[in-house]
C-alpha cells in the first residue's frame, strides 16, 4: 500500500484498553513499535501516554519471547501497580506463533495473581486499527464479564470516539434517566485536566473493572457497531453467552441515526426524551433547512474507521452532499449498509484503500470536500480538495480530542463545519473560477 487509510491493529487495541480503569498496556514485540504507537496517540490527544514493551529482539525472535514478555509483566506491575494489563501483540510476535493467552495464564498462576490480565492477538498485518479496537474490547467482555445477577445499568459499547463525543453521550443518556455501564471510556484517561502538583502515572477515569465483571447480568447492551461482524461484536457475545438483548445502532451522528439511539433508549427504559433534547433536535432540522442551499454543490470523499464513515455518509445524505468516493473494510459490510437507493450512481465504496487510491477516485469523481483524519491531507496538498478533520488520528492540528460530532448537537456543529468549508472554498476560488469560464477563452 501507498500512504495506507489507517494504522496497525495493535494501535486500536491501545485505544481500547486506555478506556479502561488504571489499566496498562504492553505491546508484546520489539521497542520499535511501542514507540512508535505512543508517540502516534500522544500526538493526536496531547496527553502523556505510557506503553510498555517486551522489547524483543533477534535472540527472542530465534527462541521464543516467553521471557520477555514475563520480565514485562513484572517492570508493569512493579513500577504502575495497575488494577488491569492489557497484552497485545505485534507482526513480530504473532509470525514467531507466541501464545501470549498460556504465558499469560501461566504467569498469573506462578505469581498468585488475582489482577485481571487481557490478551489480544493483534499484528499489523491481520487488520486495521479499527479492528484492533473492535477486537480488543471483545477479548475485554469474553474475559471479564460472567453470569452475574441481573441488574439496572445497561451496557453501553462505543466505537473509537473522541472524549469530547463520550462526554456528550454520558449527558444524553444521563438526561434520558438511564443507568448506565460505558465501554471503553477514554473521557477522562486520554483528556485529562491540568492538576498542578498531581501528576499520576496512571490517569483518573475510565470503565470501571467492577462494571466489566457485571456486564453479563445486565438488562440490555447498546452497541454503536453496525458494520461489525459477528465474531467480533462484543454485544453478540454478551446477548449469545448470558442472553443480554442487544440493540445494534449506528454512531448518532444525523437525524436519522441519532434517532435511532435515542429510540433504542426509549424502548429500554420507557421513557421520552426530555423537551430540551427535541429542542436540540430542531436546531439540527433548523440548521439543515438554513445549510441546504449550500450543501446541494458538496461531492464528498469520506474516509477512516468503518463506523465513523458510515454515519458521517448518512449525514451527507441527509444534507444534500453527495458523497463520490466512501473508504470502507475488507469485510465489505460498509457496502452493504448504505442505501442503495440514496447513494449516487457514481459513489465508489473502497475495501481496505490506501491514499492513492483514495486520491484517484476522489479527483475522478470531482470531489470537492473531504471528511476523516489528518492523513488525507494529501488530497488537499495534490488537489487542493478541503479537509474537514474529523476521527483518529489529528496530527496537523490541535484539538482533536475536543471535536465534538455526535448527538444532534454533536452532528449540528460538524453540519456547520462541512458547510462553511464548502463557502471557504467556494469564495476563496469564486472571482477566479467565473473569469475561466466565461472570459478567459474568448479574451
Amino acid at each position: 500500500m501507498e500512504n495506507p487509510c489507517h494504522m496497525c491493529m495493535p494501535m486500536g487495541g491501545i485505544l481500547a484498553l486506555k478506556g479502561i480503569e488504571r489499566s496498562m498496556v504492553i505491546v508484546h514485540g520489539s521497542q520499535g513499535c511501542s514507540t512508535y504507537m505512543r508517540r502516534h496517540i500522544a500526538e493526536h490527544f496531547n496527553e502523556p501516554i505510557d506503553v510498555g514493551s517486551s522489547s524483543l529482539n533477534e535472540k527472542g525472535t530465534v527462541y521464543g519471547g516467553e521471557a520477555n514478555l514475563r520480565q514485562a509483566l513484572d517492570n508493569i506491575n512493579k513500577v504502575y501497580q495497575p488494577g488491569l494489563i492489557g497484552v497485545v501483540t505485534t507482526c513480530l510476535a504473532e509470525t514467531i506463533g507466541e501464545d501470549i493467552a498460556r504465558i499469560v495464564a501461566d504467569y498469573r498462576q506462578e505469581r498468585k495473581l488475582i489482577m485481571p490480565i487481557v490478551t489480544a492477538n493483534t499484528p499489523g498485518y491481520g487488520g486495521n486499527h479499527s479492528e484492533g479496537y473492535w477486537l480488543t474490547v471483545r477479548r475485554l467482555v469474553e474475559t471479564l464479564a460472567t453470569a452475574t445477577e441481573r441488574h439496572n445499568k445497561v451496557n453501553i459499547i462505543i466505537p473509537s470516539i473522541s472524549p469530547a463525543d463520550i462526554r456528550e453521550l454520558k449527558r444524553l443518556l444521563t438526561a434520558m434517566d438511564l443507568e448506565y455501564m460505558l465501554c471503553p471510556d477514554i473521557a477522562d484517561t486520554l483528556d485529562r485536566p491540568y492538576l498542578a502538583n498531581n501528576y499520576s502515572k496512571l490517569p483518573a477515569g475510565g470503565t470501571p473493572i467492577a462494571d466489566l465483571y457485571r456486564m453479563g447480568g445486565a438488562p440490555a447492551t447498546i452497541e454503536m457497531g453496525v458494520t461489525l461482524d459477528g465474531s467480533v461484536s462484543p454485544g453478540k457475545y454478551l446477548e449469545d453467552t448470558f442472553g443480554v438483548p442487544l440493540y445494534s445502532v449506528p454512531l448518532p451522528i444525523g437525524i436519522q441515526n441519532t434517532d435511532a439511539f435515542m429510540g433504542a433508549i426509549e424502548a429500554i427504559n420507557g421513557r421520552k426524551r426530555p423537551a430540551d433534547i427535541e429542542n436540540e433536535r430542531g436546531r439540527l432540522i433548523d440548521a439543515m433547512i438554513d445549510s441546504h442551499k449550500y450543501n446541494f454543490a458538496g461531492r464528498s470523499a469520506i474516509f477512516g474507521d468503518p463506523e465513523l464513515v458510515y454515519a458521517v455518509t448518512q449525514l451527507c445524505l441527509e444534507n444534500g452532499i453527495r458523497p463520490v468516493v466512501v473508504t470502507g473494510d475488507k469485510s465489505g459490510n460498509l457496502s452493504r449498509l448504505l442505501p442503495k437507493t440514496e447513494m449516487s450512481a457514481e459513489t465508489v465504496v473502497l475495501s481496505d484503500p490506501d491514499f492513492d487510491l483514495v486520491q484517484q477516485q476522489a479527483k475522478a469523481g470531482a470531489a470537492n470536500i473531504a471528511i476523516g483524519h489528518s492523513d488525507g491531507r494529501f488530497l488537499t496538498e495534490r488537489d487542493h480538495i478541503p479537509l474537514v478533520r474529523l476521527g483518529f488520528p489529528i496530527h496537523d492540528r490541535v484539538g482533536g480530542q475536543r471535536l465534538l460530532s455526535i448527538g444532534y448537537t454533536g452532528s449540528m456543529n460538524l453540519l456547520d463545519r462541512i458547510t462553511n468549508t464548502l463557502l471557504a472554498e467556494k469564495y476563496q476560488y469564486y472571482r477566479q473560477n467565473m473569469y475561466q469560464k466565461y472570459y478567459s477563452k474568448s479574451s
